[in-house]
């Protein structure tokens, strides 16, 4: 699959703190992609450095294959704080303003970049009439200028309700869908197990895990079962073909199978042949939230 972006050793140092350790990954292109950690991880370093807003001790990065360079910055839209948009203008007077410093696009993108976001009803409103999600995706709108090739967002829903946080969701899908590569710094797992196809999770500037967010949270499969015989369901699973572990989780057994090979045919048949009847039988995925707390706490 085509990248891109493809890191290769980024590291990134303030004083004697390392912000950034040897930092390497490639986002595919067409992909929505989350770089998932908690504060402190380095995600938003990370975004600088490839921005061109911060420059990077040692390794490097590409964009479209080629150095990052003022003139591929200039077919990456972003959205890394919220811009100073003037609060007594309109969302139009305010756009023509962040096109005149950006340089990017033509009038006619600023109405395209209004419908996108969804703002063309309230074009002509003053920006401090605007409600906290309206006043995201005006952003969000002013890092489509130009028609990028690529978004990048730093926590884009940060600080939002549940209102606003399902416009800014559906807005991603939707640019997402019309081809844009999407990259995307959040410490929200939901968000990135709803949104991204592709995620790299951090800790303390290393880079944990990175791929496909099925493959990254699919390593095992989680099989409940709980039926007449409690001890005996123990007894019966504790060297069955595949289990790699057992556990239980309040009134439920919990067998642990590596990824794809768990046969919920085979596990019913062969407690019918042993004499137990089970009540339950349900076939888990790991969820991110497991995941990311396995691979981030100490």
């Amino acid at each position: 699959m085509e990248s891109i972006l493809e890191l290769s050793g980024i590291t990134k140092s303030y004083g004697k703190i390392q912000a950034l350790q040897n930092v390497s990954y490639q986002v595919p292109k067409g992909s929505v992609f989350g770089i998932l950690g908690p504060n402190g991880s380095g995600k938003t370093t990370m975004l600088g450095i490839v921005l061109n807003a911060l420059q990077s001790d040692s390794g490097n990065f590409t964009w479209f294959g080629k150095p990052g360079s003022p003139a591929t910055r200039k077919l990456i839209g972003s959205l890394l704080e919220t811009p100073n948009f003037y609060h007594y203008l309109s969302a139009v007077d305010n756009l023509k303003i962040t096109q005149a410093i950006s340089h990017r696009g033509s009038e006619a993108d600023i109405h395209k970049a209004l419908e996108t976001v969804k703002l063309t009803e309230r074009k002509n409103s003053k920006f401090s009439t605007y409600s906290l999600g309206m006043k995201q995706r005006l952003a969000i709108g002013a890092a489509l200028l130009g028609d990028p090739e690529v978004i990048v967002f730093d926590e884009p829903t940060n600080g939002l309700d549940p209102v606003g946080i399902l416009e800014i969701r559906e807005l991603i899908k939707e640019l997402a869908s019309q081809g844009k590569t999407i990259i995307m710094a959040s410490h929200l797992l939901d968000e990135v197990e709803k949104v991204c196809t592709h995620v790299a999770i951090m800790k303390r500037g290393k880079l944990l895990t990175a791929g496909a967010v099925d493959e990254v949270l699919a390593n095992e499969d989680i099989v409940e079962i709980n039926g007449n015989n409690d001890e005996g369901l123990q007894r019966l699973f504790a060297n069955y073909p595949g289990v790699t572990q057992t556990k239980h989780n309040g009134s439920h057994l919990q067998l642990f199978f590596t990824f794809g090979t768990a046969n919920l045919e085979a596990i019913n048949q062969h407690c019918f042949n042993n004499g137990i009847i089970l009540n339950h039988l349900l076939l888990k995925k790991k969820s991110l939230e497991t995941k990311f707390f396995e691979l981030t706490n100490d």
